[in-house]
């Protein structure tokens, strides 16, 4: 007999049951990778109310989610910890709602005060590793057109999310015109973050188009996935999961691909080029990282920021908050630009231009 069904009162729900009936009810206005979120981020909450002997949501209380606060702060970075206490406030929003707890709990969950420039952070894949990179692609030996090199061209010329990109078939992709196109196809496992207003064709190098040439005639497995569609950037066993595009990116930006090791190992010894093992190389990059370089790259050669943000289906704002990471002298680089462009309307304000003349 399900849970419903023994009781009518909410209250009574136990803080697991509570937590998936929360997620199913978001799956209506969530993406998948947003459910997976909440899940992650609400299954701490359930696991700890377990351990403290809260059997049920009627017995949450305004010191309970003040210890749960108290206790993830000592454990995750601001930053993480306002992003789960902010899902914890929303879930007692909906328990609230139906009456499971009582009224006003969900304005008494701490949310920490973060500081902008603590909300993310500055390590990104910088633009003179990225190039090295591409180049050893595109003029090393036996790189050209393999599946690694057409991933990383892709994830640094679109700048587009991990998602997207795992979501390319052959047919999205024009390589007499240049651009691939981002389509949302949650019906068969490809959504977008932005849905439908996340489709946008982007433009790619002439080069890229060149190397996916290559890449399909040659290096692609002949695989469809589930719902036989077939994805560009292929695995052996059809469209890869979101967490191999993870280690397809960590391997991608391993430093060694293109010189030196440099935290002096010898690459042919190196646990770190094995595939369980790249994320642990400090050099090598996650897909937000190398997304977080291609954006700040793309700004530092002066493309304007909504260009960009139209490129890489996201705001001005959230541009500036978490994905535009110049170091100091791309800064002052960008901040002397700036007042050169502002030089021609202060010239008229010189004292040699007298009215009275």
């Amino acid at each position: 007999m399900s849970e419903r069904r023994r009781t009518r009162d909410p209250g009574k729900m136990s803080p697991r049951a509570a937590k998936d009936r929360y997620l199913r009810r978001r799956r209506n206005d969530a993406t998948a990778s947003t459910i997976e979120s909440f899940h992650g981020r609400l299954k701490l909450f359930v696991e700890w109310c377990e351990a403290a002997g809260i059997p049920t949501v009627g017995e949450l209380y305004a010191y309970d989610v003040n210890d749960y606060y108290d206790l993830r702060s000592g454990e995750a970075r601001p930053a993480t910890v306002e992003g789960e206490m902010y899902t914890l406030k929303k879930f007692v929003e909906f328990l609230e709602g139906m009456g499971a707890v009582e009224d006003g709990l969900a304005e008494k969950v701490p949310i920490p005060d973060v500081p902008e420039e603590a909300r993310s952070s500055d390590t990104k894949l910088g633009m003179t590793e990225a190039f090295a990179l591409i180049r050893n692609h595109r003029h090393g030996d036996g790189d050209y057109g393999t599946r690694a090199h057409v991933f990383l061209e892709l994830a640094w010329f679109t700048g587009a999310r991990m998602g997207g990109i795992r979501a390319l078939d052959i047919r999205d992709v024009d390589l007499d015109a240049n651009y691939v196109e981002f389509r949302h196809r949650p019906e068969t496992d490809t959504p977008l973050k932005n849905k439908l207003r996340g489709e946008r064709p982007v433009a790619i190098p002439e080069e890229t188009s060149r190397a996916i040439e290559l890449y399909l005639n040659k290096y692609r497995y002949d695989t469809r996935d589930d719902y036989g569609r077939q994805p560009l950037l292929a695995s052996a066993r059809g469209r890869p999961s979101t967490n191999t595009m993870r280690v397809w990116s960590y391997l991608a930006t391993l430093p060694c691909n293109h010189g030196p090791c440099p935290h002096g190992k010898d690459r042919h010894a190196c646990e770190w080029t094995e595939r369980r093992h790249a994320s642990k190389c400090p050099s090598s990059r996650s897909p937000h990282q190398l997304r977080t370089g291609s954006i700040t790259w793309q700004l530092n050669a002066g493309v304007p920021i909504e260009i960009v943000a139209e490129r890489v289906n996201a705001t001005k704002d959230v541009i500036e908050q978490h994905y535009d990471k110049p170091d100091k002298s791309e800064l002052w680089r960008r901040r002397r630009e700036q007042m050169e462009r502002r030089r021609s309307h202060i010239d008229d304000l010189d004292l040699t231009h007298d009215d009275d003349e």
